[in-house]
């Protein structure tokens, strides 16, 4: 029995969703069939079921770099191997706008907690093969996306020196939220395969606005059908042996 995760390991899949938000969990065990909750311990909200006959588990972490770590860890000693982050992000970019889909393809790591796995100067991205899923899915499904580079840090309400945010935006940056850098560097140092996607809920002006809650919880479905879709290709090629 795990610490904080307490559950049996034929409750865990080797495919797992990991929002932060357990409501959005919650949302993704909806769509499993024959879905139950196995676990609330901790500050974790755990769902297992099936997706097209393949068996499948949300976790809602919580926010955060600690959190999110301890869950992979917890949730691998059971026997899961492949995380996709369902999550929400705000942006940087002018044009972009509650709604709007990211695909991560790599994040700037201003967090601490992946610091005490891999030094700074190891990139936080996912794994190629399960964004490219995410992508196919995406496009398979007619949904407008965005892959690009986001950060991720653990203290939101944190100072940042003068022109941090601008250096960023100028930099390309997409998306900001707090979990993604954690998720890259566990799955790389552990050979975990991991991947991100996000549905905006902001403009680089304005966070969490009133005025995008509904645009911003149309494109929360979308991106959990996004996630859905892309792991079951996943799982049937890996039962195609092709990993």
């Amino acid at each position: 029995m795990e610490w904080h995760i307490q559950c049996e390991p034929d409750e865990i899949s080797r495919y797992v969703f990991c929002p932060g938000d357990h409501g959005r969990a919650k949302r993704i065990a909806d769509q499993l069939e024959n879905s139950y909750l196995v676990t609330d311990s901790r500050g974790y909200a755990v769902y297992s079921g099936t997706y097209n006959g393949i068996f499948m588990t949300a976790c809602g972490t919580g926010m955060g770099g600690p959190t999110v770590a301890i869950a992979l860890e917890e949730l691998a000693h059971m026997g899961a191997d492949t995380f996709i982050r369902v999550g929400s992000c705000g942006v940087f970019q002018k044009g972009q706008s509650p709604g709007d889909i990211i695909i991560a393809s790599g994040t700037y790591r201003a967090g601490g907690t992946a610091n005490a796995y891999l030094p700074l100067n190891y990139p936080a991205v996912p794994t190629f093969s399960i964004m490219r899923s995410l992508v196919k899915s995406a496009e398979k499904l007619d949904i407008a996306y965005t892959v690009g580079v986001g950060v991720a840090g653990d203290a939101f309400y944190a100072p940042h020196k003068p022109g941090y945010k601008e250096m960023l935006r100028d930099a390309g940056v997409i998306s900001i939220e707090m979990e993604s850098d954690t998720l890259f560097i566990l799955g790389a140092y552990h050979g975990w395969r991991t991947g991100a996607l996000y549905a905006s809920d902001g403009t680089p002006d304005e966070i969490k606005p009133k005025w995008g809650e509904a645009t911003f919880r149309q494109a929360e479905g979308k991106v959990i059908t996004i996630a859905l879709r892309a792991m079951e290709a996943i799982a049937q090629r890996d039962v195609q042996g092709a990993g």
